[in-house]
This record gives structure tokens, C-alpha cells and sequence, in this order.
């Protein structure tokens, strides 16, 4: 198979050399929009240069903007009408009239600041509870904070035991967590082939490979999972059973038995994501309850209280236990044990009920809203959740369309950082409802989407 080699000067530094000569080849069209370039080591040995040139030279391509790097599946060549890799960026600065639905954070409401604020005020009447909050504490969390968190996500629908958990700094934590413990440097995991980002991100951290497991409107493919585990078998499955990030595609619950079939054969973990919160009638069964000797669950406060809480809980068999907390000591040594105890007093008050049944009503309303404007559109999502997804009509191009959505002061997010493998990234665009500052600016954004939508094929901004 011929592969695309660079001409190289004989004189200059190697890797500026490459990069240059990548852009070139770009500009002239002898490497196409989407081609993959070549393997590191395989292009080293062609040019009788080190891995680690090549590694630099790509890195320093990706820099300028010509190609760009997916975990697991190597580098690309950017289409020229595609912008730079979405960062998701919580705390990111928006101009003036810009409503930003690019995030999954939950929606504004004034109980949440109050809330905190009444338990921070307890706390600080309290010498000995603010005595404890200044001292070292056992890395899995004290046995009072864990019980209460416990019992609040058995409220929520979420059985759990205080023996069971590990108190952590958010959902992503927890997921950096899982890696640590159970993966090697090298080793395979897999996902959906449309994945949350942040696995991504803690994946490439620790070195491992992700893989893209195709999926349909049942969720994951089991069949094409089977395949993968006769032919690479990964030590790892991540999934987000109850609503896809960002497909909203909830997994069956005859796959969601194959999958906990399949760990328990091929001998490989799983771990379950539950932030993405929704109400206990639209879950289905747990996977941590179908195959609890093998299974971590993720939860945290993220969605249902307040994201800059940064707690969660890691459910996790006994087996694993001690690993975990060896990870968490190394990371950090514990979650900020203040920082615990307002989040126990907060969930153990009648205001996070009151809180989280208006969420579910919000969200509820914004859903419709959507779908009433939407109508028309093969839109998928959950009745109760943050996301909308929406597969662009035949002929648009989703880079395209979110950039003018953005020059209309509309912020959305593409496909792309949510690809695993080397599969291209489908036209569509995923929506955070939940992110809208109020019902009327997300009105406001929907009908600038909907207008966008409806303009004719040969409409200006389709040539960006």
C-alpha cells in the first residue's frame, strides 16, 4: 500500500520540516480534506528520522491548524470549512446576547446559590463540624458523609450502600478514577462510537486506546461489541445506559443484560456514567445491579445541585476498592471534606426535593418547547433530559452550520468531539436545553436555529 511521504530539504530541524511540507501538500491538494496521514512509526522508518520527530512534526501541524489528532485512531487533515477542536469550556467569555448551548449544565435557578449558602452558614456555627472540615480524612470519604450520600441516591432511585461508595471531586474525577485502577498504559476500552468527551480526555491521559462500538436506536451494538472482544478485547466498556452523550439513545434492556453477559465472558469492567441525571421512570435497570461484581457506577451533583460543587460518588465492588482509593490518595488524598459536608447537609434538606422537582418540570417544558419548533426534524432525546440531538437535513454540513449559528449569536456543538475511532463524525448537532439562561432565550435560540434551518439550499452562509 503506498503512503504519503514528504520531501524533505537536506538541511533544517526534521520535524519543522515535516509540518511545513504537510501544509504544503494540503494547500496543493495532494492530501485530501479527511485523509488520514500516515502511522508515526511507519513514516519514521521512511524517513529515517525517530518516532518522536514525527510525533513533533504532527503535533506542530495540528498547532497551525491542518490536521487535527483523534484519540485512538490517529491524525487527520482538517476540512478547511471545519474550526479547531471545540474546547468545552465551562467558564469561557460570551459577548453580549450570546446563549450558549454547547454545555450540559444545569439550568439556572436562585435556590441553588441560596441553598449553599444556609448550609455553609450552619457549618460555620458549628466548631466541631468546621474543626473536622480542616483535617485530614480517610480518602474514601468519613463513613457519616458516605452514608448520608447513600441514602440520598437510594432516594433518587439509585440503590446504593455507604460500604459501596467513594466520595469524589465531580463525575469526571471519577471517571479518571476507573482508568487509574483498572487500565494499564496501552491497553483498549470501549464506547459508544459517539461518546461524552471527558472519557476521551482521562483516556488519553493514562494511554489507552479507545475504541468505537457502532450503535443504533437500541443504544450500543452487543453484536458488534462480541466481534470486538473476539478480535481486540478491551479491559474496559464505558457506557451512559440511560441516555447516550449526546444522542440521548438510551441502551435496551435486553442489551443492557448481553452487556453484563459479555463482561462476565470476555472478563472485562464496566463502567456505568449516571451524571447525566434523569427521572427514576425514564431508567432503565442499572447496570451495577446486573453486574455488581464488575461494574462502577458514576453519579455526582453535577446536573441535580450545581456543577461547581465538583462531588460525586464512585459505587464499586469490593474487589476494586482498595485500588481506588490508592488512585484517589495520589490524585488528591480526598475530596475537600467542607466541601462534603454542605453537599450531605443540602441533600438531606426538603430544598434539593423542592430543587430537583422544578429541574424535572424545566426540563420537561424545554424539551417540548424544542420539539414543538423542532417539528419536522429526526430529533432525538429524553423527555426529561439536558440534550437534544439533531441529524442535519440531506446537503448541510454541520461545521458550516454551527459556525453560522454562532455568527447569529447561537452556540451549539457538532459531532466531532464526541467521535471514537476513525469513523467519520456524523452531520448533526448536539443541543444543551438545560443550558439557556431562561425559557425565553432558549426560545429565542430555537427559533434562530429553526429560521437557519429553513433557509433555502443556496443561502450565503452555506458557502463559509
Amino acid at each position: 500500500m503506498t503512503i504519503w511521504v514528504p520531501r524533505l530539504a537536506d538541511e533544517g530541524v526534521r520535524y519543522r520540516a515535516i509540518a511545513e511540507s504537510i501544509a504544503l501538500a494540503i494547500q496543493s491538494g495532494e492530501l485530501a480534506a479527511g485523509q488520514k496521514l500516515p502511522p508515526q512509526r511507519q513514516l519514521a522508518d521512511r524517513l529515517g528520522v525517530t518516532v518522536g520527530t514525527v510525533t513533533r512534526a504532527y503535533a506542530e501541524a495540528e498547532r497551525q491548524g491542518w490536521v487535527s489528532a483523534r484519540v485512538g485512531s490517529g491524525t487527520y487533515v482538517r476540512d478547511s470549512e471545519t474550526p479547531a477542536k471545540q474546547e468545552f469550556l465551562a467558564s469561557r467569555p460570551l459577548e453580549d446576547g450570546t446563549i450558549d448551548l454547547s454545555l450540559s449544565l444545569p439550568p439556572p435557578h436562585p435556590m441553588r446559590a441560596a441553598s449553599l449558602g444556609r448550609v455553609l452558614h450552619e457549618i460555620a456555627d458549628e466548631a466541631a463540624v468546621l474543626q473536622r472540615a480542616v483535617e485530614y480524612q480517610p480518602d474514601r470519604g468519613v463513613p457519616a458523609h458516605r452514608e448520608q450520600l447513600a441514602a440520598w441516591m437510594t432516594r433518587l432511585g439509585m440503590p446504593a450502600e455507604s460500604e459501596s461508595l467513594l466520595v469524589t471531586q465531580g463525575g469526571q474525577h471519577g471517571i479518571s478514577l476507573a482508568l487509574q485502577a483498572l487500565t494499564r498504559p496501552g491497553e483498549r476500552i470501549a464506547a459508544d462510537v459517539l461518546t461524552y468527551p471527558g472519557l476521551l480526555t482521562a483516556a488519553s491521559q493514562v494511554h489507552l486506546k479507545p475504541l468505537g462500538v457502532p450503535m443504533d436506536d437500541q443504544g450500543m451494538d452487543m453484536d458488534a461489541l462480541a466481534r470486538l472482544c473476539s478480535q481486540q478485547p478491551p479491559r474496559l466498556v464505558y457506557v451512559t445506559p440511560d441516555q447516550n452523550n449526546p444522542t440521548g439513545t438510551p441502551l435496551s434492556e435486553a442489551r443492557r443484560e448481553r452487556l453484563a453477559a459479555l463482561a462476565r465472558r470476555h472478563d472485562f469492567w464496566i463502567v456505568e456514567d449516571g451524571v447525566q441525571y434523569l427521572p427514576e421512570p425514564e431508567r432503565g435497570t442499572p447496570i451495577y445491579r446486573l453486574a455488581p461484581e464488575r461494574t462502577l457506577f458514576i453519579f455526582s451533583t453535577s446536573k441535580v445541585l450545581a456543577g461547581g460543587l465538583r462531588i460525586g460518588t464512585l459505587l464499586a465492588p469490593p474487589t476494586v476498592r482498595e485500588r481506588l482509593g490508592t488512585a484517589l490518595r495520589a490524585q488528591s488524598w480526598m475530596a475537600p471534606p467542607l466541601m462534603v459536608e454542605a453537599v450531605c447537609r443540602w441533600v438531606a434538606s426538603e430544598e434539593s426535593d423542592v430543587l430537583l422537582e422544578w429541574l424535572i418540570e424545566e426540563l420537561g417544558e424545554r424539551q417540548r418547547m424544542a420539539r414543538e419548533r423542532l417539528t419536522g426534524y429526526a430529533i432525538s432525546s429524553r423527555p426529561h433530559g439536558n440534550n437534544l440531538w439533531l441529524p442535519l437535513p440531506e446537503g448541510l454540513r454541520s461545521a458550516v452550520f454551527v459556525e453560522a449559528l454562532a455568527q447569529r449569536n447561537v452556540l451549539v456543538s457538532s459531532a466531532e468531539p464526541f467521535c471514537v475511532g476513525s469513523e467519520p463524525a456524523p452531520q448533526a448537532l448536539r443541543l444543551c436545553l438545560s443550558a439557556a439562561p431562561s425559557r425565553s432565550a432558549l426560545t429565542q435560540a430555537l427559533d434562530t436555529l429553526a429560521e437557519l434551518l429553513a433557509e433555502p439550499p443556496a443561502a450565503p452562509w452555506q458557502t463559509l
